[in-house]
């Protein structure tokens, strides 16, 4: 399918966007099952084989809050997975602690005390403010909106193991002037002190998931299939976020579905609740219990967020996995003109298929431009606000974003040989390699992680070339083995290394897997630690290597 063969609908996307503007959709509500029904009629009518379920999911939806400083009531909100306050609420010191990094935390003493933080709530600093010991948490807003968020550092619903990890702080937003004029008088040595009251409804309770699917034109059997996802609980109405990207998914199902007979491989579209209000706790129980099912035959993951955004003109910066760079940047290109940047995805978006070895790419597509007043996202000032409604919607941009879309999903459904380029992969890792090589020194032989990424350059280079000019039977066993590659080396890119639990939902670097091998590189060389931090650097480089020579013996099989 050309760029301009299939044009999305603008009145059908509009007559979506209507429909979805209509509900509020909190996890697990009767609302948002109503509107799940709607998209379960739409999926049918396309011809597509649905169920619609319901699991288990951790939720916590927030209610009331009140702040009061020295008898003046703020305005505020509280937020998903905060700890709830008796009816009398808590009251202490306040202490601010700048954005609240590592750095501000250890310099200040928190225990006890509520702390006072430029921006908006995070998992990030709510993890923080519960290690160090603090009770209570005040976000200033970067402007006068308070921005709903979700701040659990647990990936999907908590287990056994990592309940302890949620957070342990009463956690609330204020708006900008009335946080500017606290942070003022901190800043002068005064003594503040805030009462917080919050109450926040968390539980187990059952959420719905919608999963439709169709095969390639007279398969009936295990075909391998692309994931195409994206949340429909909301904050407020959320029409942008994720009604737009709801949108954009019904049309693009109903127009592939019309060339049906052009695909190789099947698509799976799954909508998702929980991600507003369990941090992902939809698509992450799907990746637990069809775990299996997703490493066999799951070819990639394509996320989508929050599109059709008023003034979101910037089509540069949407993530996206190494290999599937060259995908991303021909479809954001021929729609566009824009050349995309090549950014690395983040720990959002519900990429809870890393560890499965998905390749996966986009979460929210287009942005807005960059402005004067630094927000979490660029996805317009209502976003995760009561504003966030149709009129924020643009449909020349609904229909570019979804044009976007189009073009991504039919090469994956359709290019005869899997549009990986791990070469790219590749040459990532070794100036990865070479760049810890620099900080060790002698300190650890990694020279096997330098074999084993010079084979997989080789390997991959090689099969780059194959594939131009492979025979039906050979584009076969190339796909099997990149998909056999693919399982080990997502992995190491996006994880710790752990493909069967999550890890926690926090910032992380690029190749976390070798995170242990960083720590002995930061570590003084004359340091008494060192020998402590050397036993797990020897164990990272020999799973990291290990992965690296099977992935390397998948591609040279797939090139006999």
């Amino acid at each position: 399918m050309s760029e301009t063969s299939v044009a999305p609908d603008s009145d059908q996307l509009m007559g979506h966007i209507r429909e979805f503007a209509r509900r509020v959709k909190l996890s697990g509500t009767s609302e948002e099952l109503e509107s799940f029904r709607y998209l379960h009629a739409q999926m049918e009518t396309y011809g597509y084989h649905t169920r619609l379920l319901q699991h288990d999911a951790y939720i916590s939806l927030p209610g009331s809050a009140r702040v009061v400083a020295e008898g003046i009531a703020l305005r505020c909100i509280t937020h998903s997975m905060s700890v709830s306050t008796p009816e009398s609420g808590i009251s202490a010191e306040l202490v601010y602690i700048g954005e609240g990094l590592e750095s501000n935390f250890a310099a200040a003493k928190v225990a006890e005390k509520i702390v006072l933080v430029d921006g908006i709530a995070t998992e990030e600093v709510a993890a923080r403010a519960s290690g160090a010991g603090a009770i209570g948490q005040l976000h200033i807003s970067p402007n006068e909106h308070l921005y709903e968020m979700c701040v659990s550092p647990v990936w999907g619903s908590p287990s056994q193991h990592t309940r302890s990890r949620l957070p342990k702080t009463v956690i609330c937003s204020i708006p900008h002037n009335e946080g500017t004029s606290l942070r003022q008088r901190c800043q002068l040595g005064e003594i503040v002190y805030i009462s917080i009251q919050a109450e926040v409804d968390t539980g187990w309770r059952k959420i719905p998931l919608l999963i439709a699917e169709l095969a390639p034109s007279g398969d009936t059997g295990n075909f391998p299939f692309v994931l195409l996802s994206g949340h429909h609980d909301t904050w407020h109405y959320g029409v942008m976020d994720n009604g737009g990207a709801n949108a954009t998914m019904l049309e693009a199902a109903r127009l592939l579905a019309a060339r049906r007979s052009e695909w190789r491989r099947g698509l799976r579209i799954c909508f998702w609740s929980g991600h507003s209000h369990g941090r992902y706790s939809g698509s992450a129980w799907y990746a637990d219990e069809c775990w299996n099912e997703l490493e066999q035959r799951c070819v990639a993951h394509v996320n989508v967020d929050s599109t059709g955004g008023q003034g979101a003109d910037v089509l540069t910066n949407s993530g996206v996995v190494d290999e599937l760079k060259g995908v991303a940047f021909e479809a954001i290109e021929a729609v566009t003109g824009q050349k995309h940047g090549g950014r690395r995805q983040g720990r959002a978006a519900d990429q809870s298929f890393w560890g499965i070895g998905v390749p996966s790419m986009f979460g929210s597509l287009s942005h807005q431009p960059p402005g004067p007043v630094k927000t979490l996202t660029a996805l317009g000032w209502w976003w995760h606000t009561p504003h966030d409604t149709i009129e924020h919607i643009d449909p020349q941009n609904l229909v570019r974003d979804t044009r976007i879309v189009l073009q991504v999903l039919q090469q994956l459904l359709t290019s005869r040989i899997l549009p990986y380029d791990y070469t790219t992969y590749a040459a990532s890792l070794a100036a990865e390699i070479a760049d810890l090589r620099s900080q060790l020194g002698n300190r650890l032989d990694i020279s096997a992680l330098e074999d084993a990424t010079a084979a997989l350059q080789d390997r991959t280079a090689r099969l780059l070339v194959k594939s131009k000019s492979a025979s039906d039977t050979e584009a076969e066993r190339i796909n099997a083995g990149l998909i056999r590659a693919s399982r080990l080396l997502v992995a190491l890119n996006y994880t710790s290394g752990e493909r069967f639990h999550h890890d926690p939902a926090l910032p992380h670097t690029a190749w976390p897997s070798l995170g242990g091998i960083r720590e002995l590189a930061r570590q003084p060389e004359d340091s008494p630690e060192a020998r402590f931090y050397a036993v797990h650097a020897r164990q990272t480089r020999n799973r990291v290597a290990h992965a690296l020579r099977e992935a390397s013996a998948a591609l040279e099989a797939a090139l006999t």
